[in-house]
């Protein structure tokens, strides 16, 4: 919104947001008080507006946010923002943080009906010894930890056991990082780690929350081929974002698809996207050395993502298989 608007405009956000974030991170020359009042009516207010200005709490438990989403969201909508997480085997929420828990990135400390444990990863190189914090598998257990898969009883004894107890544990694949204070971090996920030709590791959702953050990123996903020492990466192109864009460099276009076809609209997007992997201090085999602007939006009707909006990464695959493969000719 105030980046389209550029000038006095931008200038003024800024201020505002670099204010905002010195009273979160405890200064006392932060924006409280009168100065808040006074930065919500010159610019936080046309932000509130967009979901109705009465917002009071907002929740996500979708997929995890990355710090700096979470922190602009709830600066500019002068809200708490918290992170839950669970799944469907788990009855929803395992894990959730508390209202006034104003640390990012993090999914809270267990609800009272759950038991959260980490089990070492060792070919991930995630362990339970690591330092400063204990890195592993995530592992649920409680009573509102389900039976099982409905007539899929493989499946049902590779990811739930019982213990000794008879406590009934489930295996999520997710992989977490405990703190001090018992909170959780989600920071990886084991199905989405591919290993490269030279023995690198690459966590594809990891590297897909960083990249989110470019401007002219709608949805991403990022392929990584084990014989292959770099990866690549379907961008759903942004079209608000490409199309002013476009405009400010003079570049003619028939309709959106033929902007995404232009060499110079793909160099802009891959150079976005480097721009935020090394924000973000990814590893240059980290970032997508090629991509491939995708104009139509992915939906749940399409049936690339579901309902929740999470990638349903091996029916995009499928579905741009040819793509992909002329990313690494």
């Amino acid at each position: 919104m105030f980046d389209a608007k550029g000038g006095v405009a931008k200038k003024l956000f800024d201020i505002a947001y670099s204010r905002r974030l010195a009273a979160v991170n405890g200064s006392w020359f932060g924006a409280w008080g009168l100065e808040k009042l006074v930065w919500d009516m010159l610019v936080f207010q046309k932000v509130h507006a967009i979901l109705g200005g009465r917002i009071r709490f907002i929740l996500s438990g979708g997929a995890p946010l990355s710090g700096e989403t979470q922190r602009f969201i709830n600066i500019c909508l002068g809200a708490p923002i918290g992170q839950g997480y669970g799944l469907t085997e788990t009855c929803a929420g395992g894990t959730f943080s508390e209202y006034n828990d104003t640390s990012v990135g993090r999914v809270g400390a267990p609800l009272s009906c759950s038991f959260i444990k980490l089990i070492d990863w060792v070919e991930g190189g995630y362990l339970t010894s690591d330092s400063p914090m204990p890195r592993g598998e995530i592992i649920i257990g409680g009573p509102n930890v389900t039976k099982g898969y409905f007539k899929n009883e493989a499946k049902t004894n590779e990811v739930y056991k019982d213990d000794e107890r008879g406590m009934r544990w489930f295996y999520s694949g997710d992989i977490g990082r405990l703190h001090p204070d018992g909170c959780l971090e989600i920071i990886d996920r084991k199905k989405d780690i591919v290993k490269l030709q030279h023995g690198e590791y690459v966590s594809l959702g990891k590297v897909e929350a960083t990249l989110s953050v470019s401007p002219y990123v709608d949805n991403i996903m990022v392929h990584a081929d084990p014989s292959q020492n770099y990866c690549v990466a379907l961008v759903v192109a942004a079209h608000g974002e490409l199309e002013n864009w476009a405009s400010k460099q003079g570049i003619a276009y028939s309709d959106f698809p033929d902007l995404c076809q232009k060499q110079e609209t793909v160099k802009e997007v891959l150079q976005s996207l480097a721009k935020a992997g090394k924000q973000s201090r990814l590893e240059k085999f980290e970032i997508p050395a090629r991509i491939k602007l995708i104009p139509e939006p992915w939906t749940p009707e399409s049936g690339l993502v579901t309902a929740a909006l999470k990638l349903k990464r091996e029916v995009i695959k499928k579905g741009y298989q040819d793509d992909l493969a002329k990313l690494y000719r």
